[in-house]
């Protein structure tokens, strides 16, 4: 017991020294550096994180320590990396294994791309090199989100994933899988975002001088705290007032009814109102851009995300009018739904139709007629789910038009001035699970 305690105590001396090091090099990230409080409820081979405590095997980083000062450096810094990018926060629902590659991946390219001699490795990987260069080619920034995307989509063989895993390793994940109170994950993924912002904050003002070299870093924080579009208050927008079907509590007035029980013989003077106003969504039309600049699987995604707001009580009258709309460069197919029901069924057997050019005119064109055939009561707008290349019409039509676009996978500086522009990213969404592929 006493030799364990001693080597916990010299585990905890050599991440002192490291620790040092690293704010001496990059100030920047005072705040994520001194954020973990050491803990020792968990028995760990290397180092692991529950977010709020940092957990150490001493004989481990004794052994990194004497083979070279900056290994330490660097698994100090990848577990600190994990945290300020709120990766234990955003495991949940994932392939595990899968998602901790990913993650490794992430921090590892930003600590490679790092010029300071404190992080400087033993050898440099030619393995680590095309890996990132081909995974450059279809990402701008290396987020564990996007890099877990592209491994969705083209699995890695299993040798690959070890090989890859062994390459990339420096912590152990598990405390990331725990169950903890959802007010408590709550509380510490709010205290992260805190400090994600802080540091972002610093290296754009205070640090911007010597921060140098950090540019990976701030990469990162700025696809990190990137501002999300609320989808849902966005939709509501376009909606009208009507009534439905509900009691109405704020137009309902007690003191009248007490009074008619007291003097009446238990008759009350009113009742509940079964109806009340509310401002929700009733005619709506979504197009969909089926040209090849669009996939499948995102139009399928970005369908299914549109469900999930439908499902939403709040946001919808329980009958709604909504016309999907497929075009490339004229309206290939147009789908009236009613009901929440009928676009489960749509969703269940949908299918791309199209692969042309984009022209964007036939779609209003489609709408205007619609108009004039008393399709729609109250329509108050349209989104168009596309990249934003193609023919867009002369004039504004009557209703809001707003064009859904991916983040870096947009052209919005061709949208004219009377278009509304959303971007979505693509973790929004493909929402974690897509894992029941």
């Amino acid at each position: 017991m006493a030799q364990q305690t001693n080597w916990h105590a010299v585990g905890r001396e050599i991440l002192s020294t490291a620790r040092a090091e690293l704010y001496l090099n990059m100030p920047f990230l005072d705040a994520a550096l001194g954020a973990l409080r050491h803990g020792e409820e968990y028995n760990t081979a290397t180092l692991a994180t529950d977010g709020a405590r940092l957990f150490l095997n001493g004989a481990h980083l004794a052994g990194r320590y004497e083979r070279a000062r900056s290994l330490v450096c660097r698994a100090y810094l990848h577990l600190t990396l994990h945290c300020l990018l709120r990766h234990p926060s955003k495991s949940r629902g994932r392939d595990e294994a899968l998602w901790d590659l990913c993650c490794d991946i992430a921090v590892e390219s930003i600590i490679d791309g790092l010029g300071y001699r404190c992080l400087t490795p033993l050898t440099h990987s030619v393995r680590r090199r095309n890996l990132y260069e081909s995974l450059q080619s279809d990402m701008p920034v290396l987020t564990a989100e996007a890099i877990y995307r592209r491994f969705r989509r083209a699995p890695l063989s299993e040798y690959d994933r070890a090989t890859l895993a062994r390459e990339f390793y420096e912590d152990d994940h598990t405390l990331w899988y725990a169950e903890n109170e959802d007010e408590e994950q709550r509380r510490q993924d709010e205290r992260w975002q805190q400090i994600t912002a802080r540091t972002q904050t610093g290296m754009e003002t205070v640090f911007s001088a010597s921060g140098a070299g950090g540019e990976a870093v701030l990469d990162q924080l700025r696809v990190e705290t990137r501002e999300k579009t609320d989808y849902r208050a966005f939709l509501h927008r376009f909606a009208v007032l009507g009534e439905e079907v509900s009691i109405d509590p704020d137009a309902f007035d007690y003191g009248y009814y007490a009074y008619g029980l007291r003097h009446y013989g238990n008759m009350p003077l009113i009742e509940p109102l079964e109806t009340r106003e509310a401002h929700r969504i009733e005619d709506f039309v979504v197009a969909i851009d089926t040209s090849m600049s669009t996939s499948g699987e995102l139009v399928r995604a970005f369908l299914s995300y549109t469900y999930a707001m439908l499902r939403d009580s709040e946001s919808f009258f329980r009958r709604v009018n909504l016309r999907i709309l497929q075009c490339d460069d004229r309206v290939r197919a147009d789908k009236r739904v009613t009901s929440a029901d009928e676009l489960a069924d749509y969703m269940a057997n949908f299918e791309l139709a199209g692969g042309s050019a984009t022209d964007f005119r036939p779609v209003f064109d489609h709408v205007a007629k619609l108009q004039a055939e008393g399709a729609f009561r109250h329509l108050r707008g349209l989104l168009y789910f596309t990249d934003g290349l193609g023919v867009y019409p002369a004039k504004r039509p009557p209703y809001d038009a707003a064009f859904v676009m991916l983040r870096d996978r947009c052209y919005p500086e061709h949208l004219p001035p009377w278009a509304i522009r959303v971007t979505l990213s693509e973790d929004e969404i493909l929402p974690a699970e897509e894992e029941t592929i």
